[in-house]
Parts: structure tokens; sequence; C-alpha cells
């Protein structure tokens, strides 16, 4: 418990610096926010009373603390284009991003550990040779053209697949998975490509220890010493999924366009389109409280891996 006292306090002051610089990035964005939202038709009347309406002509540490005093009250506030609160629009749009994130880490460590483990396991045959090219390769073709080599192979010529769009779980499980087949297996092809060349140089590493040759020496198959080394080798290997995840949320955005998916990545490519600083600074701030609640539990789980860690 204290342990997880002290991790929980330690994303505190990360939070607090996250809120001030997204706060901030409204007022750092180059010229008048209130002149860009109203558009180039706006009149300096209108400049005026939108920038009376956002609160833009009070103090900078007052508008802080009235925008911080929403916040922790759970008001993220109005979206400037659609007139909708943002909570609602995150609400509307949270399954599609949810469902690709979950599915996507879900392929990506059910595909990536084993194969790593079996390209060290047989390091430097062709096993190992083939795996490793295609690491490289996954990890060098950008995610939108691969996207669209997925769309024109599978949907358009054999038409396995939907192009584009999403289906809500509710329509059905069925319709639900195969209309998120494609983005998933675009979107993982990168991140296994990173956790199976971390799971392979790591698992490599123990497999070169002196317990593991005694293991091999007193006769132990090739899976309980290969089960060993999973473990031991379990702390980077989970460092390396966490920081997949936190890249996964750069990841979605594209995903989201070439797949023209109403997630909260299509949110945000909207927002900045029409200057939408409400939804903007809503989206950075959940990501970054995300990516923070991922790196605790990530974390967390290092002491169910080594119970000697104790801060």
């Amino acid at each position: 418990m204290n342990y997880l006292l002290r991790r929980l306090l330690a994303t505190l002051p990360v939070m607090a610096v996250v809120a001030v610089v997204v706060f901030l990035l409204i007022h750092l964005s180059p010229g008048d926010p209130a002149a860009l939202i109203a558009g180039d038709l706006a009149t300096t009347e209108d400049i005026e009373k939108l920038r009376a309406a956002l609160g833009l002509d009070q103090p900078l540490w007052r508008q802080f603390a009235l925008w911080l005093g929403r916040l922790l009250s759970g008001d993220l506030g109005i979206s400037i284009f659609t007139q909708v609160p943002v909570t609602q629009l995150l609400a509307q749009r949270l399954e599609p991003t949810l469902s690709i994130a979950v599915l996507t880490m879900s392929l990506t460590v059910c595909v990536a550990v084993p194969m790593g483990t079996l390209a060290a396991a047989r390091a430097g045959s062709w096993i190992d040779r083939l795996v490793m090219l295609f690491s490289v390769l996954a990890f060098s073709v950008p995610v939108f053209l691969v996207g669209y080599l997925l769309i024109y192979t599978f949907a358009i010529q054999l038409g396995w697949f939907p192009v584009q769009g999403y289906v809500h779980l509710s329509e059905g499980l069925g319709p639900w998975l195969r209309n998120l087949v494609l983005p998933c297996v675009n979107l993982a092809l990168v991140y296994i490509a990173l956790i199976t060349r971390m799971t392979r140089a790591t698992v490599l590493e123990v497999l070169q220890e002196d317990y593991i040759r005694t293991a091999r020496a007193k006769g132990l198959g090739v899976l309980p010493v290969l089960g060993h080394a999973l473990r031991n080798a379990a702390i980077p290997i989970a460092t390396t999924v966490g920081v997949g995840i936190a890249l996964l949320i750069g990841g979605v955005v594209v995903t989201e366009t070439v797949f023209a998916i109403p997630g909260i990545g299509r949110l945000v490519i909207d927002s900045v389109q029409h200057h939408d600083y409400p939804v903007i600074q809503s989206v950075l701030l959940l990501s970054a409280g995300v990516y923070v609640l991922i790196n605790l539990l990530i974390d967390l789980s290092y002491r169910l891996f080594d119970p000697r860690i104790q801060s």
C-alpha cells in the first residue's frame, strides 16, 4: 500500500505541470485566439465580444483559476464549433478509440511476445532472421501506407472487410469485430515489431545467464527454461509495452483518419481545423492522464515480476 501511495503522489506534480501547459496552449498559439475562432469575416466588435465570452479579457492568473475550478468539478467546457459540452463529445467518441486501443494491444502482446521469445530461442537461425526482417519492415513502413494497402487488398479486391466506418458493439459482436480487424492489424504491426525486438533482445540476454545454463545441464526442458527466462525478462518487456501504449495515442489519430472511424483521433483533427480550443485542451489532458495511469500500472506490475522492488 505504501508503494502504491508513493506512486500515486508522484503522479500529482506531473499532472499539475500538464494542466499548466495545456492551459497555456491557447495563449502560446500564434495570433489572437478569439480572432482565430471568430474567422476572417468577424469585426473588431465581434472579436471583443468573443474575448469577453471566453474570459480572455481577464488576467491570466484568474483565467487559470476559473479554468482549473471548472476542470476539478468535471466541467470541460463547451465546444466552440458544435456548441456541445466537451464531456458529451468525448463520451460519444470514446468507444471506437477504446475498442481500437484494447484490441490492438491485445493482438500485439499475444503475437509479439511469443515471436520474440521464439527468435531468441532460435538465435542465428532462419527463424530468427525472418522475425527480424519482419520487425524491420513493419517498423519502417508508414502506418497510413499500410492502411491503404490493407484497404485495397482485403476490402476492395477481396471484399472480406468493410472499407471504412465503425459499428458499435451494441449492434453485434460480429459486425463490431469485422469493422475493427483492418484498423487493428494496421496499427498493431508497428507495435508488434517494437515489442518483438525488445523481447528477443531481453530474452536472449537472460538465456546467457549462469542459472539458465545450469537448468539446461540438469535436463530441464526447453519450454520450462523459456518460461523462467521470460519471467526474468518481463520488466523490460512491460516497460516497452507501456511505451507502446503511449505511442498508440498518436497512431490512433492516423488510423482513425485512414479508416474514417469516428473516434477521439478524428475529433482531434476536426478540432484543430476549427480552432476548437476547449476540445483540444480536454483531449490533451485525457491523453496525459491515460499516459500517467499506464505508467503507474506498469510500475505496479514490476512488483509482480520482482517482489524485491520496493520503490
